[in-house]
């Protein structure tokens, strides 16, 4: 499959992902006939006309999806770069007109960490979603007043070296998380958060949750592990695009040097050992990124995991509502039976009030 090819296959999926009709991706794809900057037929110019046409009428959120597709899978040009600034800002647009999403951002290391924010207090639990490889937050966003109303402080942000996040991915990124969280605190329960962290965020969150004892619950759609990045004999079989967009995003020269990168980003058993804490997995029978054994190694090494699998491709696209409606009953459930949550240590003896 040519890049072309591959690059109309997987945005099938991610239109349908974020709400589109199969009949007017198609429409739009077939309008596409490069992919080369400046060319009003390319990717980039027809997908960020399309976005400019639903702002004009007024649909700011269909115009942010057409403008993440337009930048899809990275902002590499100078087309695309513009369809990445035209995304944030007309969300931005968007936001200033509902009640109480605000904007967030933090400087870290090399760079700077971008968030959308919504039912931000001292005493509600943290909820932190973020994307994978190639999705940007303001996908993720407009889910910001219903997880308001479901009683958590919720923050949208996106995965190192994704949208407006300009740190580098590596071994070392789940760190942000904790960075993040110290960030919040004072504006979150941050002592009780959950991650709602799909794809290879939820290798992050995984990864962070086992130093970091704030994390008290994971919830994730096709997640890489661990032979994802160590085993030789399925790398051949992972998607050009997927490949080429962790080479830019690690900023390796190189597929080859990427290769030589990827087993560090491996959980060990001695690492996912340490995870004491409810993980929810949902996995796709038919995902051509992430291998089936990651499953395995997680139901070995994890004691409170449970999985939500679906007939379908990586991230389980054609059936968005109901793996949202299971994930979002998983979160609620942990928190009203409060699984995960650290227990209240006890006042000494003498200290206690008869």
């Amino acid at each position: 499959m040519d890049h072309l090819e591959e690059l109309k296959e997987f945005a099938r999926l991610h239109a349908r992902g974020q709400g589109m009709t199969a009949e007017h991706a198609t429409r739009v794809l077939a309008r596409i006939t490069d992919d080369t900057a400046g060319n009003p037929d390319s990717w980039a110019a027809v997908w960020t006309a399309e976005g400019r046409a639903a702002a004009a009428r007024g649909d700011l959120l269909d115009a942010c999806r057409h403008y993440a597709l337009a930048r899809f899978p990275y902002h590499g040009d100078a087309d695309r770069r513009t369809a990445q600034r035209l995304c944030v800002d007309t969300f931005d647009r968007w936001r200033r007109g509902q009640d109480g999403i605000e904007r967030l951002e933090f400087d870290h290391g090399d760079g700077t960490v971008a968030c959308w924010a919504a039912g931000l207090g001292a005493s509600r639990p943290l909820l932190v979603v973020m994307g994978g490889i190639v999705s940007v937050k303001e996908q993720w966003a407009p889910l910001l007043p219903l997880l308001r109303r479901l009683g958590f402080a919720a923050v949208v942000t996106e995965l190192p070296g994704v949208g407006e996040n300009t740190l580098t991915y590596g071994p070392d990124s789940w760190r942000t998380l904790g960075l993040l969280l110290d960030r919040l605190a004072g504006r979150a329960r941050v002592a009780d958060t959950s991650m709602l962290a799909l794809s290879f965020s939820g290798h992050l969150a995984l990864r962070a949750a086992a130093e970091d004892p704030r994390i008290r619950r994971v919830l994730t759609v096709g997640a890489p592990v661990a032979d994802f990045f160590a085993d030789e004999a399925w790398w051949p079989r992972v998607p050009g695009i997927t490949a080429d967009t962790l080479r830019r995003l690690t900023r390796s020269e190189d597929l080859t040097e990427l290769r030589g990168r990827l087993p560090e980003f491996a959980l060990t058993p001695k690492q996912l050992g340490q995870l004491r804490i409810p993980v929810r997995y949902v996995a796709s029978s038919r995902d051509e990124i992430i291998p089936d054994t990651e499953q395995a190694l997680l139901r070995r090494t994890l004691p409170d995991v449970r999985f939500r699998t679906f007939d379908d491709v990586h991230g389980s696209p054609a059936h968005l509502g109901a793996m949202r409606r299971w994930l979002v009953s998983q979160l609620l459930w942990l928190r009203v039976t409060r699984r995960g949550a650290r227990p209240v240590p006890r006042a000494p003896l003498g200290e206690r009030r008869s």
